[in-house]
């Protein structure tokens, strides 16, 4: 049965191949990335420095999407891909020499980190668009998730394991060089993958004209803000939540391992069980659920409580994740010369969930100026949280 689901000649070898790449970049990431904030944190104690640093994310990823977008017209998107791959090995190789003095170069680290992401996830997302199908588009995004779940898992509590264990400056150091040699093999293995074509004119105002004539796609934008709206607060406001609760690196692998743990059966689930006429039901208890269990981290800072967000949101992440990105593709698919546009769409997609991430910083910053201090954060996450209860009403009268 696993050998006919992961056959080769049914989905081709770029498939998995595809699937091995985005494997190593999230061990990579999920290894080093998840303690970069705790690691910025322990040097200043301020959310500002942190906020920063993730403005500079969000500011330079679109950007860097836009001019990725029209490189890759003319060059082969493993090569975007390689670069992104490239710049965040050039993010981890900075932080370890730069070491105690990491948090003054904060917006530096955030442009590198933002490039590579730019680079990276705009040759992901075509590459996923060209070398998937309709057909296995579903079991792609959930063999991938499933991937990253495991990442998720083993991935921080290796290196919190790491980290408590050795002095805490070599700790930190020992998990950035692992990261930087995993992303070189995903490097290597972009070699492995078939060149595809360049062709047509980058035309990015086609695809915003698109916007006023395509209501589907006007949702699936707005409904991509809502998510990065609450997303980019989230991940750096958890871990640093996380460690003030326990005061050790370890509690955040711990963290980790149930929420991804979580996910990672429902992926393999999804991927292989869903049916389309799942995809509504799913992405309206997924992102329902995920809006209201902010509410869980409303009162005392209590780690087995966090441990129970972790395990709710892990369930209900892959429900949300699986059907919105099948959707969000099939309305690319579907709308004004997709074939020749892809490129566009995508780089505009990422324009709106970035816009919705600087909006959400802004805000928290905002929160933190009229009431300093740890006890206001819940309050704001909060707020945050509820833009994902509004997806599914903007997405739910999208035809299929």
């Amino acid at each position: 049965m696993i050998k006919s689901w992961i056959s080769k000649d049914t989905h081709g070898r770029d498939f998995y191949l595809l699937v091995v790449i985005g494997g190593l970049y999230s061990i990579g990431l999920f290894l080093s990335n998840t303690f970069v904030n705790v690691y910025l944190w322990r040097q200043t104690e301020s959310f500002m420095t942190i906020a920063m640093y993730h403005i500079a994310i969000h500011i330079s990823k679109p950007l860097t999407f836009y001019f990725a977008g029209n490189m890759s017209k003319k060059i082969d998107r493993i090569i975007l891909l390689r670069l992104g791959v490239i710049f965040l090995s050039l993010f981890f190789l900075t932080v370890l020499l730069l070491q105690e003095k990491a948090s003054y170069f904060n917006v530096l680290l955030g442009v590198l980190i933002g490039l590579g992401y730019g680079f990276y996830w705009l040759a992901f997302n075509v590459l996923t668009f060209e070398i998937t199908e309709p057909y296995n588009r579903v079991f792609f995004n959930g063999l991938l998730g499933s991937l990253q779940s495991v990442s998720g898992m083993f991935g921080p509590l290796i290196a919190g394991i790491i980290i408590s264990t050795l002095d805490t400056q070599v700790g930190y150091r020992t998990i950035f060089s692992i990261s930087f040699g995993l992303f070189i093999i995903a490097v290597i293995l972009s070699f492995f993958i078939e060149r595809r074509e360049t062709d047509g004119v980058y035309n990015v105002l086609d695809v915003v004209r698109e916007v006023r004539r395509n209501g589907d796609w006007r949702r699936v934008l707005l409904a991509n803000s809502f998510q990065g709206f609450r997303d980019s607060v989230f991940i750096f406001v958890l871990p640093i939540w996380i460690f003030l609760t326990t005061r050790n690196e370890f509690s955040l692998g711990i963290f980790n391992l149930i929420m991804h743990g979580a996910s990672f059966f429902l992926f393999l689930l999804l991927s292989w069980k869903m049916k389309d006429n799942m995809r509504q039901r799913l992405l309206f208890l997924g992102s329902f659920v995920i809006g209201l269990s902010v509410l869980l981290l409303m009162g005392e800072r209590d780690f087995y409580i966090l441990l129970l967000y972790a395990l709710i949101v892990g369930s209900m992440v892959p429900l949300f994740q699986v059907p919105f990105q099948a959707l969000t593709y099939d309305v690319i698919g579907k709308s004004y010369r997709a074939r020749d546009l892809r490129i566009e769409y995508i780089v505009l997609l990422e324009v709106f969930r970035s816009a919705g991430g600087i909006l959400s910083i802004l805000l928290f910053i905002l929160g933190l100026q009229l009431d300093s201090g740890p006890k206001a954060i819940p309050f704001i996450l909060c707020v945050l949280s509820f833009a994902y209860m509004l997806i599914y009403p903007t997405v739910a009268s999208i035809e299929r």
